[in-house]
């Protein structure tokens, strides 16, 4: 697996962390499943698929009984990204997060829910957070062959350190910037010690619009998987985590942020593209009302609050660290042929860098 720094590629003057990833953010775990199997012509309910499911836990307890503050933001919205009623109103996320393809939204949702239940053992109250972005040009996406077995097994292999990108879990069959797309992450160590994580499922973009570190990346002579003209049709999910100490309001401020990183790799956020992200702080972990049932809260909490004077690296942070997630996407991922033959190229490597040695 190559990321940009394995290139010698830098974005930004920011600082990341130990395994440039989301799980720099202490507690927070990865899990993917990825399913690939069958070639040749579309049999809708057979095959090919080039499909998956990713899987984020906000902390290493249970986000269920500890749930953090959150918030969220649409930079375009034809998309999906379930339980956002509740972040808005409640400013809490209660639940794991789940990324897949479009037509399996759904089916996650009730396996994450199903975990709550097999986890708490007693009854549950839940709205779980599955994000999803669309695969069918190279998925039998109405297929629908994601399943709960695989949502369990991404949520229980999920782990800290390096995170697999490129062609992994959600992110399997899916095209960014005209070029194979997936699984991208990276984050950014700020000023007060905070870290900052990006977990993007790059599927958005269009080929003549990419830029990386600030320079336009001109490849026209690299077969696409779809005609130009439907390029940018696709969708961007971000997941931004933080162990700063921060309100709803400022965690939503925060996702925004997400959408200038998609804009500094040319991302746009077209008429039918769905581009959401979702910013969550571990900081006042175990000190919030929980919604499990039964549960008395007090009268009063104290939780702690970085003043808005302070946030401004979180934000450059966040900028950074999504143009950086959508940049390895990009470079993890392998070239791949999915139904009728279709094939998504990846980014050529040694073009790329004759493209930045230009500027």
């Amino acid at each position: 697996m190559t990321r940009a720094r394995d290139l010698g590629v830098v974005i930004g003057g920011g600082t990341p962390g130990p395994a440039n990833a989301i799980t720099d953010v202490a507690g927070v775990r990865v899990g993917h499943t990825t399913i690939v199997r069958g070639d040749g012509p579309l049999r809708v309910g057979e095959g090919p698929v080039r499909t998956g499911v990713t899987v984020i836990l906000p902390h290493a307890g249970s986000i269920f009984d500890e749930p953090l503050y959150a918030g969220h933001h649409w930079l375009n919205g034809n998309g999906e990204l379930t339980g956002m009623a509740w972040v808005r109103e409640g400013g809490m996320l209660t639940t794991p997060i789940a990324l897949t393809n479009s037509h399996s939204v759904g089916v996650v949702r009730d396996a994450l829910i199903e975990i709550e239940v097999r986890g708490r053992g007693r009854g549950a109250w839940g709205l779980p957070v599955v994000g999803e972005t669309w695969d069918g040009v190279l998925n039998d996406i109405d297929g629908q062959h994601v399943t709960a077995a695989h949502v369990r097994e991404a949520y229980d292999a999920a782990t800290a350190g390096p995170v697999a990108e490129g062609n992994v879990g959600g992110g399997t069959g899916m095209i960014c910037h005209g070029f194979k797309g997936g699984i991208g992450t990276a984050s950014r160590v700020v000023d007060g010690g905070w870290t900052v994580g990006v977990l993007v499922q790059a599927n958005h973009g269009r080929r003549e619009r990419l830029t990386v570190a600030g320079v336009p990346v001109v490849i026209d002579d690299v077969p696409r998987p779809v005609p130009p003209e439907f390029e940018g049709a696709g969708s961007i999910i971000g997941i931004v985590a933080t162990d700063a100490p921060l309100l709803p309001h400022q965690c939503r401020r925060l996702a925004q942020r997400a959408g200038l990183g998609v804009a500094r790799t040319g991302g746009a956020g077209e008429n039918t593209s769905g581009d959401g992200f979702l910013a969550f702080s571990t900081a006042n972990r175990g000190r919030l009302p929980s919604d499990a049932l039964g549960v008395q809260p007090p009268r009063v909490l104290t939780v702690d609050v970085l003043p808005d004077a302070y946030i401004d690296p979180l934000f450059y942070g966040a900028i950074e660290a999504t143009e950086e997630a959508i940049v390895n996407a990009l470079l993890a991922a392998e070239t791949m042929t999915g139904r009728d033959d279709i094939t998504a190229h990846a980014l050529p490597q040694d073009r790329l860098l004759t493209a930045l040695t230009r500027r």
